[in-house]
């Protein structure tokens, strides 16, 4: 049975008031919620695994600020952590023992990188890393998949064209086609397309990026075999491979999809997980490739809140917890139970529903398909499931990422007794979607 929508009353007042400042009243577009019913709700406090709005409605969260927030919300190692280093200073833009405290933390922990860079986003890490790419084989074109999201930077702002091994076409105004030109854009999970894009442009391809774990636009999940062979092909061509790690880096596991598939990659780029989600990215490689930039090399990159003190102990405090023994075990343990028992309810009542999981990464997908690989796979009538979802859900305090596309998070904050009611809300709510 349906419950009464949840009040909006502020959240909307809020919402009118931005639209006044912010292009659509957002400041990154997926919060308008025009993918599912009402206007979005304005967040006013994040606590262990729950968040309230502005009206005072409660939710169970498992958007969890799009997953760096694997420890949950208002986490105590990392405000008090936080708290201290914020009594000396918030911003130098000059070297702090932070930068190398955290440095030292991840690369003593991840033996696919050697040196890193710290950054201000997860966009800038991935820009960053297909400059230096260009920059160490002295080539220009570079190979992205239709299906994975690399952030906002030109080069990657661009959608397969029309044929199997195609240049990109532009999918943002303001991307000059010059910058398209220069990617190639071809399906996942196709090694013909792979091998075709290479005999075409034999010599000319800087670098292949892929999101290891794809898990923006759903999460199509790759198979090991298939990301062999792309290391494989890289290699046999002298190109880069990149795994942009910006969700799936410290989340699958400490090393990320590299240790998950053990398989190493020429480039590996990381988000703000790395601070606790506060803004910061990273990106690193062998030394090597890493002494190509600057100031020893050159290829040119810089940033004055690099490496800023606050995200550095953000990070050291997140990823400290991260390392104790059994954390990952336990959270992906807990994610398989949830999941399973989902899956369990909709095959019984013979609903067309899968969930799709990897460490504490989950997916619902509105289908009878058993793999999605492609974005192609993806039914998008099949949204319209998600939407009704959704508001069912908020009515009953849980919150999800408000796209059908986008997939959840688990943090070690949510308790069983979140799991159950959660998993007793979405029973109730897919009861009404199918009924």
């Amino acid at each position: 049975m349906s419950k009464p929508d949840i009040s909006r009353t502020r959240s909307a007042e809020l919402y009118e008031k931005a639209k006044t400042y912010f292009p659509g009243g957002v400041n990154s577009p997926v919060r308008a919620f025009k993918s599912v019913y009402g206007t979005p709700l304005f967040i006013e406090k994040g606590d262990g695994s729950h968040i309230w709005d502005a009206d005072g409605n409660e939710f169970i969260d498992f958007c969890c600020s799009w997953g760096p927030l694997i420890l949950g919300h208002n986490n105590p190692a990392v405000r008090e952590k936080v708290t201290e280093v914020m009594q000396k200073g918030m911003s130098f833009g000059a070297p702090t023992a932070l930068e190398n405290e955290l440095a030292e933390l991840i690369l003593s922990n991840n033996k696919f990188i050697e040196k890193i860079r710290f950054v201000s986003s997860g966009t800038e890490a991935v820009m960053s890393a297909i400059r230096l790419a260009r920059g160490y084989t002295k080539r220009d074109k570079i190979l992205k998949f239709e299906g994975c999201y690399h952030g906002h930077s030109d080069s990657l702002l661009v959608k397969a064209g029309s044929g199997l091994v195609t240049f990109g076409e532009t999918s943002s105004a303001g991307v000059p086609n010059a910058f398209a030109n220069e990617t190639i854009v071809v399906a996942l999970d196709d090694t013909k397309a792979l091998e075709g894009a290479f005999a075409e442009f034999k010599g000319e391809i800087a670098a292949v990026i892929i999101e290891p774990i794809p898990a923006n636009n759903g999460l199509l999940l790759q198979s090991q075999e298939y990301l062999q062979y792309l290391r494989d092909i890289c290699t046999q061509n002298g190109t880069m491979l990149i795994f942009d790690e910006v969700i799936s880096g410290f989340r699958v596991g400490f090393e990320g999809a590299a240790a998950h598939y053990g398989i190493q990659p020429d480039i590996i780029t990381y988000g703000k997980i790395i601070g606790g989600g506060l803004p910061v990215g990273a990106y690193g490689a062998s030394a090597e490739v890493m002494d190509h930039i600057s100031p020893v090399g050159s290829v040119y990159q810089a940033g004055t809140l690099s490496g800023n003190p606050v995200a550095m102990a953000a990070g050291i405090a997140q990823l400290s917890e991260l390392l104790k023994p059994g954390f990952y075990q336990e959270l992906n343990n807990k994610t398989a139970a949830f999941v399973k028992d989902i899956q369990d309810f909709v095959d019984g009542k013979g609903y067309p529903v899968k969930l799709f999981t990897i460490g504490s990464i989950f997916w619902f997908a509105f289908t009878e398909q058993e793999r999605i690989s492609t974005a192609e796979q993806i039914d998008p009538a099949s949204m319209v499931k998600f939407k009704e979802m959704h508001r069912e859900l908020l009515n009953r305090g849980i919150y999800m990422g408000p796209s059908g596309y986008e997939v959840g998070f688990i943090s070690s904050a949510h308790t069983n007794a979140d799991l159950e009611t959660t998993k007793t809300a979405i029973f109730d709510s897919l009861d009404i979607v199918f009924k």
